[in-house]
């Protein structure tokens, strides 16, 4: 017994040396599924930045003499009798598409997409919630009510309708090639991203609420916190207080937060290119070809099914390392 007791006390002091970092790190590493859903993103990103050298061909390059090729290995997703009507290429790994493009090139083009709205739209909805919720929280009385009430408001609006509202205003002007100064500026950037800029000013500029309302919620919970009555007491002003006391303190729950928000991004971008309103073709997007796969559904569900299980792959890896992060970050876990 009295063994025990002393590798317990051990444990104990070993565990209280640690930071609250290395401790959360070290929890997020025994959670498995976290671990190997990290390592699935970062192989994602890793093909989506060198898609040139990954991909077989260029996603926009197609053989119309190959529409709807298909390997021989993957006949036995097609109907019965399909061996009859189906052109059997080894060209093209996972199948051409109904215009003669490589299917497995598009995909791994179309991460780049995908990732790009999840990375980018995180990043805009964070600055902008962590901003605003601090400013909020930690002014308090008035100031946070008015504030507040202005989240409320742009609360009221539903965000899927704002967003294709304004993809369709952005398009429309891109198309009539209106718009003059900075708004000719955006367009002529937008045309250059394949349409990914509007795309990331509607969805980063509407998602901040839901952030900033977590923000200063915590900012709330640790204002009044003795670290910050210290800091307070020696002369620190409220930006120092702001930016080296509360901000580091609250990250963590935010950056949480958002992770477990990012398959709702991805999975917008990809319905608002099913729809049209996203990516400018012929930009590749999980969207746009699941959208170009129904339509032959029937006699080709292959097309669907490769960028359909990109996608659900993509946004479990996203939900499986968002819990372990929330798990991770929480102290109240135990060992």
């Amino acid at each position: 017994m009295a063994v025990e007791d002393l590798a317990q006390e051990m444990d104990a002091i070993v565990r209280k040396e640690r930071s609250l970092w290395a401790e959360s790190f070290n929890r997020l590493f025994k959670n498995k599924l976290a671990v190997i859903s990290g390592f699935f993103i970062i192989a994602l990103v890793i093909v989506a930045i060198f898609a040139e050298f990954f991909a077989p061909y260029h996603y926009a390059e197609q053989d119309l003499l190959a529409n709807s090729a298909i390997p021989e290995w993957m006949l036995f997703l097609l109907p019965e009798g399909a061996e009859n009507y189906a052109r059997i290429s080894e060209a093209y790994p996972l199948a051409a598409d109904n215009l003669g493009r490589d299917i497995l090139s598009r995909t791994i083009y179309g991460a780049r997409v995908s990732l790009a709205v999840a990375f980018v739209g995180s990043a805009v909805s964070l600055m902008v919630g962590i901003i605003y919720g601090m400013i909020s929280g930690y002014s308090g009385g008035r100031i946070d009510s008015i504030m507040m009430r202005v989240v409320d408001f742009l609360y009221a609006f539903p965000f899927l309708v704002v967003v294709i509202l304004l993809q369709t205003y952005f398009k429309a002007i891109a198309r009539r090639g209106g718009g003059s100064g900075i708004g000719l500026v955006f367009i002529n950037m937008n045309n250059e991203m394949g349409g990914m800029l509007f795309l990331f000013i509607a969805i980063g500029l509407i998602n901040w609420l839901g952030m900033a309302r977590i923000a200063r919620g915590q900012v709330l919970s640790f204002k009044k916190k003795e670290f910050v009555e210290a800091a307070r007491a020696v002369g620190a002003n409220d930006t120092r207080i702001l930016v080296k006391h509360l901000f580091p303190n609250i990250l963590g729950p935010l950056v949480v937060a958002e992770t477990l928000a990012i398959p709702g991004y991805i999975f917008t971008e990809a319905f608002l290119s099913f729809i049209g309103l996203g990516v400018d073709a012929p930009t590749a997007s999980w969207g746009i070809m699941i959208s170009d796969a129904v339509q032959g559904l029937r006699s080709y569900p292959n097309q669907v099914l490769v960028p359909a299980i990109a996608l659900s792959l993509t946004t479990l890896a996203f939900n499986f390392l968002g819990d372990g992060l929330r798990d991770a970050f929480d102290p109240r876990q135990k060992r």
